[in-house]
């Protein structure tokens, strides 16, 4: 890691916490920003549905002004973890965020017992994947099918 590289992410104090039903604004403003959402996500569904499980939840990363610059969504379905909706706010990438975000992520699943973690990447985000695989993901062979259980969802949607 080159010498300024690493004092950006030494002088980094981020606050990890599970985020509140106040945050939800803010979060949602952070996906948007960071071009997450998606036309047949809404954001606010998803904050609210994985806030109210017993098997997920959001986690947010303040830096030390108490601003949101991160955030990822956790759950599990009680045999793999899943990581959905991480990003840092693009006005402070390469400060490690990201990172900390994902480890926050694992430290949750595993406080649960579980020993796995998956993670998806849309097709048009691709250049997030080598960031992964700095973090010890693979690229696993697998097909991922997908049926909509509700009306209105435009069939070729792939994620």
């Amino acid at each position: 890691m080159a010498k300024e590289k690493q004092d950006k992410v030494a002088s980094l104090r981020l606050t990890i916490r599970v985020a509140t039903a106040n945050d939800e604004a803010r979060v949602v403003a952070l996906w948007r920003a960071s071009n997450l959402v998606t036309s047949y996500n809404d954001p606010s569904r998803d904050f609210h549905f994985a806030r109210a499980k017993e098997g997920s939840d959001i986690l947010v990363g303040l830096n030390a002004e108490q601003t949101i610059v991160g955030s990822v969504m956790v759950g599990h379905d009680g045999h793999r973890g899943w990581i959905y909706y991480l990003t840092s706010n693009p006005k402070h990438r390469d400060k490690g965020i990201g990172r900390l975000m994902v480890e926050a992520a694992e430290r949750w699943l595993k406080n649960k017992g579980v020993v796995k973690v998956m993670l998806l990447v849309r097709e048009t985000n691709t250049q997030v994947v080598d960031f992964y695989k700095h973090l010890g993901f693979e690229a696993i062979p697998r097909v991922i099918m997908q049926k909509w259980l509700e009306k209105g969802h435009d069939p070729v949607d792939r994620l």
